[in-house]
C-alpha cells in the first residue's frame, strides 16, 4: 500500500476553523470511554475553539502545525516553551482517526522534534490521559518515557488525570 501524499505546514490564521472542526471530529471519536461526553465538550469549547488557537499562537510562543494528506487537514501539533529552560511542550498532537495506524501520526511527532531541535531544545514533554493506551504506546514506540503522574483541576467540575512523558532531543539541525 503506497502512502497518499503528505506535507507539514505551518498553520495559518484560515487555517485554524478546519483544526477546531479536525478537533471535534477526533475527540468524539477516540476519547468516548476514556473521559465523559460533558468533558469531551468542554475541553472541546475550551482549548480547540479558533479564538483560543489564534490567541495561543499570538500571545504564548506556541507553533501550530497542521498535516496535510493529499490536500486536506489530516491532523495537527501545537508545541512551545516550557517552564523549564531548554524544555519544550507538545501541547496537541492529533490525526483522523482513519488514519491512524499508518506512521502519520510518527512522521508529525517527528517533524515536531526535528522543529524543537533546531530551536536549541534538549528535551519535549508532553501530557497523555493515563487511560488513553494507543497513545501512550504510540508515544512509547517514539522513544518518550513517563516522567511523572498529575492531576489537573480544569475548571467545570472536570480534571485531566496524565501522565507527563518526556524525550531527549538532539539539536542537531540536519535531522
Amino acid at each position: 500500500m503506497t502512502s497518499p501524499p503528505t506535507r507539514i505546514v505551518q498553520c495559518a490564521e484560515e487555517h485554524l476553523p478546519a483544526i477546531a472542526e479536525l478537533a471535534g471530529v477526533i475527540w468524539r471519536a477516540c476519547y468516548p470511554g476514556i473521559i465523559s461526553s460533558e468533558q469531551i465538550e468542554y475541553m472541546l469549547a475550551r482549548m480547540y475553539a479558533p479564538e483560543v488557537l489564534l490567541e495561543e499562537v499570538r500571545s504564548q510562543g506556541i507553533r501550530l502545525d497542521l498535516l496535510l494528506v493529499e490536500g486536506k487537514p489530516a491532523g495537527f501539533a501545537s508545541y512551545g516553551p516550557a517552564t523549564e529552560a531548554g524544555v519544550m511542550k507538545l501541547h496537541k498532537l492529533y490525526l483522523s482517526p482513519e488514519l491512524q495506524g499508518r506512521g502519520l501520526g510518527s512522521r508529525l511527532l517527528q517533524h515536531v522534534e526535528r522543529q524543537v531541535g533546531r530551536l536549541g531544545t534538549h528535551r519535549l514533554i508532553l501530557s497523555v490521559n493515563k487511560r488513553n493506551a494507543r497513545a501512550i504506546a504510540a508515544y512509547r514506540r517514539n522513544g518518550f518515557v513517563v516522567a511523572k503522574s498529575v492531576v489537573t483541576d480544569i475548571g467545570g467540575g472536570f480534571v485531566m488525570d496524565d501522565y507527563i512523558m518526556a524525550k531527549d532531543v538532539p539539536g542537531d539541525l540536519s535531522r
